[in-house]
């Protein structure tokens, strides 16, 4: 059983990443189970090149630190080539209106200008990326749904016209994670992505930047703390986050507060703890960039393998091998 997850460079990793995906992938991963960073997907939006790069390198490095085995980590854009022959075997076998049809496509293009037609066929990149491993399981969100069910069309449409190839690929629903919200608005979700970044958490952070973003948090009115996600939406991302890192539950964590103050510095004191052995190990990574790209060389060579002979059949029984 083959689950692959892809985590996006579009800014740097945070902890709700952590809390809510990274961690549970070193702790619950199984043998076979694969991770990327999916710098290409980064790529449908404007972007820095420079940036994009460094960000690519500093997720690896976390994905590594946090516990995954680096031999099931790789860099996406490191096997461009096959994944590029094999998209485009893909975009031969998808027609305009499935991929016109994906939602998010039509979100994020809605009201542009200008739409890179790389925001239309990403999810047929998406599907490369699936079908290249041979994925059996791949666990994403609702939003992410859809581009799993477009990468199982495709495989049937070319095992039925083709020949056998592809492994049908079934989308499943990860176990729920920690939810972290943003901590100046704890109304949205915490992004990589977002420019206010006093309301974010990031794994590289030092520990009086994490008590500092900590004690600014935005909280709610009350005389005591309670946890009570729809009424007090700014404590309740603090005792959730809290729980995360202690393994308990929030509802419990909030009955041992008098004051917002209190909660403030056990979430930063828990948090700086939870992240500092993640955020040793990829400082030293980071700092040693033969070590991580021999990791990252040995990482695309075997992603490459893996594909390889699912790429040749491809090509073959489409004609052009």
């Amino acid at each position: 059983m083959i689950r692959l997850s892809g985590i996006t460079p579009s800014g740097h990793v945070h902890v709700g990443n952590h809390l809510g995906a990274i961690r549970r992938w070193a702790d619950e991963g199984g043998p076979d189970d694969l991770y990327f960073v999916s710098d290409l997907h980064a790529m449908t939006n404007s972007h820095n090149p420079a940036k994009l790069r460094s960000m690519a390198s500093e997720q690896l490095a976390v994905l590594i630190a946090a516990g995954i085995e680096p031999d099931r980590v790789f860099v996406q854009s490191d096997i461009a080539r096959e994944l590029g022959a094999l998209n485009w075997v893909l975009e031969c076998t998808c027609n305009y209106g499935e991929a016109a049809r994906m939602i998010q496509f039509k979100e994020k293009s809605k009201g542009q200008a200008g739409v890179r037609l790389s925001l239309l066929t990403y999810p047929v990149l998406m599907a490369a990326d699936i079908l290249l491993q041979g994925a059996d399981e791949v666990p994403v969100g609702e939003d992410q749904r859809q581009h799993v069910e477009l990468a199982r069309t495709l495989a049937k449409r070319f095992n039925s016209t083709y020949g056998d190839v592809f492994t049908m690929p079934k989308a499943v629903l990860p176990p729920a994670g920690a939810r972290v919200m943003d901590l100046a608005e704890p109304t949205r979700k915490m992004s990589k992505s977002t420019r206010d970044e006093a309301g974010v958490v990031f794994i590289l952070d030092e520990a009086d930047q994490v008590r500092r973003k900590i004690r600014r948090a935005k909280t709610d009115g009350g005389s005591k703390p309670a946890y009570a996600p729809e009424t007090r939406p700014g404590m309740a991302n603090l005792l959730d986050i809290l729980a995360a890192c202690t393994r308990e539950k929030p509802e419990d964590l909030a009955e041992e507060f008098d004051s917002y103050g209190q909660v403030k510095e056990a979430v930063a004191e828990a948090l700086i703890e939870e992240l500092r052995p993640v955020r040793e190990r990829a400082l030293a990574l980071l700092a040693d960039p033969g070590e991580l790209e021999r990791v990252r060389k040995a990482g695309a060579v075997r992603a490459a393998e893996r594909g390889e002979h699912r790429l040749q059949s491809a090509l073959r029984l489409i004609g052009a091998g």
